[in-house]
């Protein structure tokens, strides 16, 4: 509805800009499409891997491989992509956008032959007839439906279904890449917007709390290590100027008298603040 109200914005402004409105009734009505938390779910790799394993055939595993580790629009990429767009030698894939056609320059984007994805699109390229265009053939009829395919596999798979299936499964992907690489080059892959991954694509997962509470094996300390050293005592033996013991201090140990006269003398003192001037240092 949000996107239909888009457009009647955008319709009702071309009238006015052209003069044949005055005024855009569509003006107070909301037209950002806002993502559903509730509806998010991370489709973990384990749990892809069993969804693969219950696939009937070649075909269906293409389809989900596609979505989950490719990233791509199911169905009108998925069905959109030829073996022209697979250039074997670059290691890369032509993605042809209907979605977004109709914006400058969006109307395909190319993705990297992920090495999830290399070895189903051979397979199914040596399994191709000659000739054959689509890489994805099944599901281009109004006998199949692709999601309730999907629905039934998963349970197959003994997999707890998510929500909006194929969905998902992108932002699942653009969430793994968004940890590995910066996210205008994950936006350029996916096809999208840094603002409408934020809104509708990143996920915070298990694996991200997992990764917080292990400590890093770079060889850069953490900030907790970093920490515990700083309140750590100073050890003498590691600063030749800082002797535990002076021979000033320990003569005054010898004089008992001494000591009780220091003592006495502390009980006279006052406590004096003293201001202590800034330094500035240049590192």
């Amino acid at each position: 509805m949000r996107r239909r109200i888009g457009r009647a914005k955008q319709f009702w402004n071309a009238a006015i800009d052209s003069e044949q409105a005055e005024k855009n009734p569509f003006t107070k009505l909301s037209a950002n499409v806002r993502g559903n938390r509730e509806r998010f779910q991370h489709v973990t790799v384990e749990d892809a891997e069993k969804v693969l394993d219950a696939c009937p055939n070649l075909q269906w595993r293409l389809v989900f491989a596609l979505a989950r580790f490719g990233g791509i629009r199911t169905p009108s990429e998925t069905f959109a992509l030829t073996w022209e767009d697979v250039d074997w030698e670059s290691n890369r894939v032509l993605i042809r956008s209907p979605k977004t056609e109709h914006h400058e320059g969006k109307g395909s984007r190319v993705i990297p032959l992920f090495p999830e994805l290399l070895p189903l699109l051979r397979e199914a390229w040596d399994a191709a007839p000659e000739g054959a265009t689509h890489v994805v053939t099944i599901g281009r009829d109004a006998k199949m439906n692709l999601r309730t395919g999907l629905q039934r596999i998963i349970e197959r798979a003994k997999v707890t279904p998510w929500p909006k299936l194929f969905h998902n499964l992108r932002a699942s992907r653009q969430t793994e890449l968004a940890q590995q690489f910066p996210i205008h080059v994950v936006c350029e892959w996916l096809g999208n917007s840094k603002l409408v991954a934020a809104e509708h694509y990143l996920r915070v997962t298990d694996g991200d709390f997992a990764r917080a509470l292990t400590p890093r094996e770079s060889g850069a300390e953490s900030g907790a290590q970093a920490v515990q050293k700083a309140v750590q005592p100073v050890s003498a033996s590691k600063h030749p100027n800082m002797t535990a013991t002076t021979p000033a201090i320990e003569e005054n140990q010898a004089k008992p008298g001494l000591q009780q006269q220091f003592r006495g003398d502390m009980h006279a003192c006052s406590v004096v603040p003293v201001r202590l001037e800034r330094t500035a240092f240049c590192v």
